[in-house]
């Protein structure tokens, strides 16, 4: 469809003809010999006396209005307008931090087959389930072993995102684990994002023992920069030393920022876990719509320059007309 920008301009198309109407005709004073049988003169060499002046010409009165008519189109700017086009753009971002720790190779869990894996298979197969139901959404992916690593950036293309998580192995980050660490790089990725919705959710089986940033700092710096860190403890309380699992921790980093904290003891209740966080971030997104437009305003523009252009060729192909048959006569 096709519209006017400035469409009160074509209140002044009746303005020549009030002009016309009511203004009186431009007179010259220049010198001239009245001659009292101009008329019989006129006849003898086949000439017909006119007069002169925008009054006595109906046709470039016509044309006049036309043109003006034209102009004044063209500067009411007529624009072409196309069919908007729709983006959807996410309005959240969420980091998903993986334990890749020594522990996780820990062959406590079983896979989709029922068959006895270690914890890093399992839970990747249950993480690679969860990006596909966020196609709306922004991920990212941090590892974390004795330290963090970005192995993602935030993304909508979950297909590279997958097939980067296919690449995280046991102990590519350490063999110890630095869940602190792991929630500063969070939030450092997360602050140069523009999403009012950022979240962490943090997978981890043991307990914090090489950050260089404490745990609950970490969670402190996450909350005032309005980061939300949901926590899942898939570790044994019962083992010693870095392989056991600091729940309390975990549980304390949810609470100062707003999230919550899940137990997961295997592969079943890992899939829980991550439906219940699926439901717990709804899926949002925001649509953006933007309607390409043509400008149109050279079209009635160029037919006023054009019909100036044919006028004035025409008047003077005339004029050599007249002149041969003056000078034929």
């Amino acid at each position: 469809m096709w519209q006017l920008d400035y469409p009160w301009l074509l209140l002044l198309l009746p303005l020549p003809l009030l002009g016309y109407r009511w203004l009186p005709a431009y007179r010259e004073a220049r010198s001239a010999i009245r001659v009292p049988f101009f008329t019989g003169i006129s006849r003898a060499i086949g000439g017909k006396p006119e007069r002169d002046g925008l009054r006595g010409s109906r046709a470039q009165l016509l044309l006049n209005m036309l043109v003006w008519g034209l102009v004044l189109i063209a500067c009411a700017r007529p624009v072409w307008i196309e069919k908007p086009i729709e983006k959807r753009q996410p309005v959240r971002d969420i980091m998903l931090a993986i334990d890749i720790s020594q522990s996780m190779e820990t062959p406590d869990f079983a896979n989709s087959a029922g068959q006895r894996v270690d914890r890093l298979r399992a839970v990747k197969e249950v993480v690679h389930d969860f990006i596909v139901r966020r196609k709306d959404d922004r991920l990212g992916l941090i590892v974390f072993g004795s330290n963090a690593f970005p192995q993602a950036p935030l993304t909508l293309d979950h297909a590279s995102l997958g097939l980067l998580l296919d690449e995280v192995g046991i102990g590519m980050a350490g063999p110890n684990t630095a869940i602190g660490d792991a929630i500063g790089l969070a939030v450092k990725l997360l602050d140069q994002a523009k999403e009012k919705d950022k979240l962490v959710i943090l997978l981890t089986d043991g307990n914090d023992t090489g950050s260089a940033i404490p745990p609950q700092h970490a969670a402190e710096l996450a909350h005032r920069h309005g980061v939300t860190v949901h926590t899942i403890g898939i570790g044994d309380v019962q083992a010693s030393g870095e392989a056991k699992v600091d729940l309390d921790v975990l549980r304390e980093i949810a609470l100062n920022t707003g999230g919550r904290f899940f137990r997961a003891e295997d592969r079943r209740t890992l899939e829980q876990v991550y439906a219940a966080l699926d439901e717990l971030t709804a899926h949002e997104v925001q649509t953006l719509s933007h309607q390409p437009r043509r400008e149109l305003f050279w079209l009635p523009l160029g037919g006023a320059l054009g019909l100036l252009a044919l006028y004035h060729l025409f008047s003077l192909l005339l004029a050599r007309l007249r002149m041969r048959r003056v000078e034929e006569a």
